[in-house]
Order: C-alpha cells, then sequence, then structure tokens
C-alpha cells in the first residue's frame, strides 16, 4: 500500500525503444546553441565537456530526418553553428508536451492506486539497445525468399543500408515499400577500410565519410566517423589495426557492413 505522502515527480524524456532520447536538458542545448552561436560555448555556458554536447547532438541527429544543428561558414569573425527549422520546431515542440506532461503528473499524483499497472507501463518505456549505432529511414526495396529476405533501407536522402532478415521478421514488423523502420548495428561488426581502397568483399553495405575523432585504448580503438547528412557511425577495431591503418582525425574511411548484421526495428 502507498504512504498517503508518497508522490510521483520526474523529467519529460523523449525516448525511442531503438534507443535516442530528447530531454529537458538537451532542449537547453539546443536553446544555447542558438544563443551563443557555437558548440564550445553552449557547452561552456551549460557547464558541460564539449565531447558531451556533441555526444548528445550525434544522438538526436541521427533520430531526425534532417539536421538539428548546422555549421555557418567561416569569415572575418570565424564561423559558427546555428539552429535548423527542425531544430527549433524541436524547442518549441518539447515545451508544448513538457506542459501536457505537467498535467499528466498532476493526475497520476491524484490517482495512485493503481500503481501496479503503472509500474507495467514503466517497463515497457523503457526498453533499450546495446547497438551503438542508430539509424532512422524509410524501406525502399524489399526481395523476399522463402526463408530470408532482402530490405534496402534510404537512412539519409543518399545512402542505403541494406539489411538481411526472416521474411517472418518483415510481416511482424509490417515493413512494406515506404514504410518507416530503424536499422541497428553494433560497433564490433564494422570493418574500416582506407576511402581509396577498392576491392571485391562479402559486404553488402559501405558507408564512406571522415574520422571524426579516434579514442585510442590498451585493446581496442573506438572511431568516430562523420558520414553524408550529418549522421555519425561508431565503430570499435583493435588497438593494433588502428595503428597498422596509421587512422587519424580527419582521415577518409569507409565502413564495410554485411547485411546479416544489420538489425531492423519498427515502433
Amino acid at each position: 500500500m502507498i504512504r498517503p505522502n508518497t508522490y510521483i515527480t520526474g523529467d519529460l524524456c523523449l525516448s525511442s525503444d531503438l534507443g535516442g532520447s530528447v530531454t529537458a536538458r538537451r532542449i537547453e542545448l539546443l536553446e544555447a546553441i542558438d544563443n551563443q552561436g557555437s558548440i564550445s560555448a553552449a557547452a561552456k555556458q551549460l557547464k558541460i565537456s564539449y565531447r558531451s554536447a556533441w555526444d548528445a547532438l550525434d544522438e538526436m541527429n541521427n533520430l531526425w530526418d534532417t539536421p538539428l544543428v548546422a555549421k555557418q561558414p567561416g569569415g572575418s569573425h570565424g564561423g559558427g553553428t546555428r539552429l535548423t527549422n527542425e531544430g527549433r520546431q524541436l524547442i518549441s515542440g518539447f515545451k508544448v508536451l513538457l506542459t501536457e506532461y505537467n498535467h499528466f503528473t498532476e493526475g497520476l499524483n491524484r490517482n495512485l492506486d493503481d500503481f501496479e499497472k503503472l509500474q507495467q507501463n514503466i517497463r515497457k518505456l523503457t526498453m533499450r539497445t546495446s547497438a551503438r549505432n542508430q539509424f532512422q529511414g524509410i524501406v525502399e526495396e524489399i526481395s523476399a525468399g522463402p526463408i530470408n529476405s532482402e530490405v534496402t533501407l534510404m537512412i539519409n536522402g543518399k545512402e542505403r543500408l541494406i539489411a538481411i532478415v526472416t521474411s517472418e521478421s518483415v510481416g511482424q514488423l509490417g515493413l512494406s515499400l515506404g514504410s518507416e523502420a530503424y536499422a541497428l548495428i553494433k560497433a564490433s561488426f564494422i570493418i574500416l577500410v582506407p576511402a581509396d581502397q577498392r576491392f571485391a568483399s562479402s559486404a553488402r553495405n559501405r558507408l564512406c565519410g571522415t574520422i571524426r575523432e579516434l579514442r585510442h585504448g590498451p585493446v581496442n580503438s573506438e572511431a568516430l566517423i562523420a558520414l553524408n547528412g550529418d549522421k555519425t557511425l561508431t565503430a570499435i577495431i583493435t588497438e593494433e589495426s588502428a595503428k597498422a591503418m596509421h587512422l587519424e582525425q580527419g582521415r577518409p574511411i569507409c565502413a564495410l557492413i554485411k547485411a546479416s548484421h544489420v538489425i531492423l526495428g519498427v515502433h
């Protein structure tokens, strides 16, 4: 039995069951970028690291069709960063939802008797995935087979991801031409090759970009790759391979991904 002085509190968080979220803190980051004109200044204002600010932006950008922020060209005063219309719409939309959310929590505090049902609903909303890379896309083609099917997903208007899934999964997920789906790729499934190196490979997917950041470790290295459309891809490779390939920030690189290593999901 809940004690009479027990009440519900919390913060609004827009989450996908495939990962990624928008919180009030991240909305503050977008507003700070809009006011300050740069990510570094915004991070300083909010007393967070530049890296934390970029991680938050990457996660949000990967779940939106268009970028939330855009770089401004340099001039006599240098370049900067501004919000796109999509970013400003997200801020205004979140604030509308926040008002409704506050009304919702007020209602919950008036009706705490059915606590067990509330717990069940909360558990459904806290599903997570271990896949580091998540891309929203549109199903462009489905080649059905008796056991497996090949699904082509357009992820940013220019690049495609091919996934091999069971034909049963295509039906269960309700996949069809033009439907929305998410592609999940574990960082350890990605193979990196120099962008200028061409050779035959069994990997159906090849995404190219530049290394934005390289984090070294005693055994493995983590490469953050900037793709087209402000999307990013994270790959985990051995430290020995990173040194052998002479990987460094700003170097063009391509990621090879087997179609069977792409996991599809829907809302």
